[in-house]
């Protein structure tokens, strides 16, 4: 897929210790209940608790999604200031380009590609732009039709091309499924958040949490040591699963009092915000940097149904974008050179209508945008074929057209950085487009 030409439109993650005067066996294994959830109902909880040597040779990147929920604007996220449609459907919402030829005053817009620009609430977002280590598609999405977000959204996180037949488990999980190993970590897919997303249903070796701290034993130091210490005398000796897996415990809660996310420092004087999605990145650095195994890490951030007083460069979307804009670029500062072995991807539902609506905002569209950061990303350029959005270049429902499929830029990812060949396993009866976003 060509890079966005404007002349010719080519172009883009308290199990309270038991109160033990007598320990046993039994009652130190249900002791050791960090993170009960992520084991719930596994077949074999005690040997999944064994954790994966490190892989030293980094044979693929850590993945880390970002699903922005409620279906994000990117006509005014990406904005097409050469576009005179987009004045003219937005005329209160619309954000002036390097200089409004109406007023003669330049805006805070930051120009991308003489056709695009960021909206300045995304300006933090313009190095990693610019060193060529964000990449922007637009056009892009399901092919999903029902603007409804529970459809479109489960559509994307089942990896399927709309909401209907298909497998029930999620594309992060069938991924993960796809590339199984027998030493796999027990952290080796992380939720951040309330609940696990969709698109990891029906994963092994994952765990949706609100904090790292989920994963400590809440107890007084006397209680732990206590603890700890009857583990090592129960688990010491011994080759067989059950004791292995006692030793690997004792090293995985050790490993994980290292990195407590409130003594974590961020590198290069990365400053995160502080939200959910700036706190979740921050654990996410914290927990890269521990080498515990992680592969992908998924988070979400929600409050993008811009139906009402939506906003230009002030209101409920500059808002989101502020805190997207300034959580991707901490992480990315904080990471500094070790992004070379991770890619962020953001994506999101569905794009919004072209037109505003008469409450001052967008309602339900269709094609969106999304970015590809890290080491690898090909990025400096917006990719993906413009359609356009003058009355004769929108869908039948007047919204922009989807060019691209989510599935081509998550396949090239997969395949590229994460080393995956099983591709159909994970996206079934599709045939992925090059789009050429990372190497």
């Amino acid at each position: 897929m060509k890079k966005f030409n404007p002349i010719g439109c080519e172009g883009h993650l308290e199990a309270e210790a038991a109160r033990l005067s007598a320990p046993t066996r039994r009652g130190l294994l249900l002791g050791a209940g960090f993170s009960l959830a992520a084991w719930a109902g596994r077949n074999s909880a005690l040997a999944d608790l064994a954790i994966a040597g490190k892989d030293k040779d980094k044979p693929h990147d850590v993945l880390v999604t970002i699903f922005l929920r409620g279906g994000a604007d990117g006509l005014n996220a990406v904005v097409p200031y050469a576009e005179d449609a987009y004045y003219r459907n937005r005329p209160n919402l619309s954000i002036a380009g390097p200089k409004d030829l109406r007023t003669g005053v330049s805006s805070r817009i930051v120009d991308l590609n003489g056709f695009f620009g960021f909206h300045p609430a995304l300006s933090p977002l313009i190095s990693a732009y610019r060193e060529g280590k964000l990449a922007i598609v637009h056009a892009c999405g399901s092919q999903d039709s029902t603007r409804s977000h529970f459809e479109a959204m489960a559509a994307i996180e089942r990896g399927l091309a709309a909401e209907g037949p298909g497998p029930a488990s999620g594309w992060i999980a069938r991924h993960l499924a796809s590339t199984e190993r027998s030493d796999d970590s027990p952290l080796r897919a992380v939720a951040f958040g309330g609940t696990l997303p969709d698109s990891l249903h029906g994963a092994s070796n994952t765990v949706a949490l609100e904090s790292l701290t989920d994963f400590k034993l809440e107890t007084p130091d006397y209680k732990r040591l206590h603890f700890e210490a009857a583990l090592r005398d129960l688990y010491g000796p011994g080759t067989d699963e059950v004791t292995h897996a006692g030793r690997e415990t004792l090293a995985v809660l050790e490993s994980l009092r290292k990195i407590d996310p409130a003594q974590y420092r961020p590198s290069h004087g990365a400053v995160y915000p502080d939200t959910d999605l700036g706190r979740g990145l921050r654990q996410t650095a914290c927990l890269i940097r521990a080498d515990l195994g992680l592969e992908v890490a998924a988070l979400d951030r929600g409050g993008w149904d811009t139906h009402f007083v939506q906003g230009s460069t002030v209101g409920i979307l500059s808002l989101s974008l502020d805190d997207l804009g300034r959580s991707l670029a901490a992480f990315y500062s904080d990471m500094g050179g070790e992004m070379a072995h991770v890619t962020v991807v953001v994506m999101t539902e569905f794009g919004r209508r072209v037109a505003e609506n008469s409450s001052l905002g967008t309602d339900h569209g269709r094609a969106s945008f999304m970015f590809v950061m890290g080491g690898s990303a090909l990025g400096g350029h917006i990719y993906g074929k413009w359609p356009g959005i003058e009355d004769h270049q929108l869908d039948q429902t007047g919204d922009l057209r989807v060019t691209t499929d989510y599935r081509d830029v998550l396949c090239e990812v997969l395949a590229k950085r994460m080393r995956n060949d099983r591709l159909s396993a994970v996206f079934q009866n599709f045939d992925p487009k090059p789009v050429g976003v990372v190497a």
